[in-house]
């Protein structure tokens, strides 16, 4: 293994092709994280169609949506080890090319009626293969944007990338309310399920288009003409003391994702519907309401996390989510629209300050030789344990208490621990990539 001195390189990319560069990935991440968000969305209709008998469908739905998450960590390790290998720009086509296909195919699955209990077991599959490519886009398409980024502004334009993943959520939420209203439960279950999932053959054809017309980045480029790559980027990660220590902050500072990610927007139009009795057009309203906020939100997160660094921003939102998480679920279980809107818009806002700017400082913790794989491997695998269970989670506890504040119990819970966490920080925001 070869070991290099940490030096830090000045990014000399002008602001124009960092402009177009982060325009292409964002809408290569809207495509992705739409065609993961909606099955979240479609939840209620899939426990229809592939589990008609089961008095535990929607939980059984969220299995499935679970188990994908567990092979993200797969994904991030061997994306990230090509990424670092071979190059970023190669590995994002790859994963969008994968999880476009899993998505369709989704679409085009025929139902429990006509195939019996091999029906969830595609579905399950076509899930696993969503989670590995999701695993490898995450760390992939930030570290990708973040090594094009102009100098002191890394925090802004990574955070664009996050706009554009809630943007994804809202345009799924409002596909799935609109058809809903407009097809009805019956023609729903019938056939209208499968339109959402079909609309990743369009996004994912232009987000390949456009990833193949990228360059890859300036650090990567840089390091492979030194002779710098690293020949095995994850074991030489685990042999720093450095590096793991990293790995573990990059695992545990995005808990406050489970709560804010995974429950406030990819659950909460099911928890609305089924526990608290809202209509299902009214729950996704709910959520798109809060979707809009939070994309506002971002960009000033971005830009403030530049000017007075990640740790105070993520430090400030964990707080603020700790305080703010149960009066805002009281507001969302009144059963008022309006008032339900109001309480899910104000988290969105606090989570803003943790989903802007969470993934440019987990970036900066590594070096390019081994950030791609590294921050891949601690990341996922926290999306797995404390994200991708959490609407599974969220549905066990409410199931068994009866209690519908297991969600705001979770957000304060995890905000926590993500304040304890990001207390251990070196904040870099002030200073170029290291390279090595």
């Amino acid at each position: 293994m070869r070991t290099v001195a940490a030096k830090a390189v000045p990014n000399q990319v002008d602001a124009r092709t960092a402009r177009r560069i982060t325009l292409a990935g964002c809408v290569g991440i809207f495509a992705e994280l739409y065609d993961n968000g909606i099955f979240g969305f479609m939840a209620g209709t899939l426990a229809l169609v592939f589990f008609p008998d089961s008095q535990n469908a929607v939980l059984l739905v969220f299995v499935g949506y679970a188990i994908s998450f567990f092979f993200r960590p797969l994904g991030g390790i061997i994306c990230g080890h090509l990424g670092d290998r071979i190059g970023r720009q190669r590995m994002l086509v790859f994963v969008i090319m994968l999880i476009s296909v899993a998505t369709a195919a989704i679409g085009m699955l025929p139902t429990y009626a006509a195939i019996g209990v091999a029906a969830p077991c595609l579905l399950i599959l076509m899930r696993i293969l969503q989670g590995f490519s999701v695993g490898g886009e995450a760390a992939g398409a930030m570290t990708f944007l973040a090594e094009h980024a102009p100098e002191g502004k890394r925090g802004l334009y990574t955070s664009y990338a996050q706009i554009a993943s809630f943007l994804s959520l809202l345009t799924g939420t409002l596909i799935a309310a609109a058809m809903t209203s407009g097809l009805g439960p019956e023609r729903m279950e019938s056939f209208g399920w499968r339109i959402p999932f079909l609309l990743a053959i369009p996004l994912g054809i232009t987000g390949i288009y456009i990833r193949r017309k990228i360059t890859d980045t300036p650090n990567f480029t840089r390091l492979k003409e030194e002779g710098g790559l690293s020949k095995n980027p994850l074991k030489e990660a685990f042999a720093s003391a450095e590096h793991r220590r990293a790995m573990w902050l990059a695992l545990l500072i995005p808990l406050m994702n489970g709560s804010g990610y995974y429950v406030l927007f990819a659950y909460m139009p099911t928890f609305m519907s089924t526990e608290l009795k809202f209509s299902t057009v009214d729950g996704l309203l709910v959520t798109a309401a809060s979707l809009v906020a939070i994309s506002v939100a971002i960009p000033f997160m971005g830009a403030l996390s530049d000017r007075i660094g990640r740790k105070r921003v993520i430090a400030g939102a964990a707080v603020a989510m700790a305080i703010a998480g149960i009066p805002c679920y009281a507001l969302i279980s009144t059963g008022n629209v309006g008032l339900a809107a109001l309480g899910a818009s104000i988290m969105a806002v606090v989570f803003a300050g943790h989903t802007g700017v969470i993934h440019i400082l987990l970036v900066e913790l590594f070096p390019t030789r081994v950030r791609y794989s590294a921050y891949g491997l601690g990341y996922n695998i926290s999306s797995a344990v404390f994200g991708g269970t959490a609407p599974l989670l969220m549905t066990f506890l409410i199931g068994q208490t009866g209690n519908t504040y297991m969600p705001a119990f979770y957000a304060v819970v995890t905000a926590l621990c993500t304040l304890a966490a990001v207390s251990r920080v070196t904040d870099r925001a002030h200073l170029p990539l290291q390279d090595a």
